[in-house]
């Protein structure tokens, strides 16, 4: 039921949303580099790797340029479109095509990079992958301004592999283990209800979630 849910809901939102990523990947071909869609490598179900399709925000191969897979402030690979992409989280929108090959759900752990995801430990990696990623999920709602956390850091590169990663895994292991319709739905209506206030805090409607870190919190406010 969930990946008729899943083909559904992603067929008609390609249909009516298709006008405006064309106009999206027109602005794209005229502002950036000429590049549409970036596809990059990510850990899906039953750890198998697949490539996931979002619009190309930043610089042609900015993953081997300073910076690597994070994104700092004032990042200089990010294109000047993209960054309205980004922070609107529409560069996501191609994804759809990955939930209706079937690579991904709608709701779901979010697939990492294999590098990032060797942060998380093989026992709790498998469990993670032991159900499709999503375009959205527990992890990429509840951290959904996650470059505020690290992006204006000397030590990045560490305080994401020490503190975001493994909040991250530990709420990605909360929805596998409580994994339900009712979460579902509830995390995809949250999603869509982000998009229109992105300043509300959606972890009081998810009583029972990993604590969250203070260290997060702390660096956020030294921004």
């Amino acid at each position: 039921m969930q990946r008729f849910f899943d083909f559904t809901v992603s067929f008609v939102a390609i249909v009516i949303l298709f006008p405006f990523l064309v106009l999206c990947a027109i602005v794209l071909i005229c502002t950036g580099e000429g590049d549409v869609l970036y596809r990059q490598v990510r850990v899906g179900r039953g750890r198998n790797e697949f490539k996931v399709y979002k619009f190309a925000t930043m610089l042609r191969n900015s993953s081997e340029l300073p910076g690597g897979t994070l994104t700092l402030d004032n990042d200089p690979r990010v294109l000047k479109f993209g960054r309205f992409l980004r922070k609107s989280k529409i560069n996501e929108l191609p994804q759809l095509f990955n939930v209706l090959r079937g690579d991904m759900s709608l709701v779901g752990p979010r697939p990492l990079v294999p590098s990032g995801e060797e942060n998380y430990s093989l026992e709790k990696s498998s469990l993670i992958r032991s159900v499709r990623p999503g375009l959205t999920g527990i992890g990429s709602l509840i951290l959904r301004d996650e470059e505020a956390f690290y992006s204006h850091r000397a030590d990045a590169f560490d305080f994401y592999k020490k503190c975001i990663s493994p909040y991250k895994e530990a709420l990605e292991i909360w929805y596998v283990r409580n994994i339900s319709p009712l979460l579902y739905l509830k995390i995809l209506g949250l999603t869509a209800f982000a998009v229109i206030r992105p300043g509300f805090d959606p972890s009081v409607y998810f009583p029972g979630l990993p604590e969250f870190p203070k260290e997060l919190i702390d660096s956020k406010n030294t921004r």
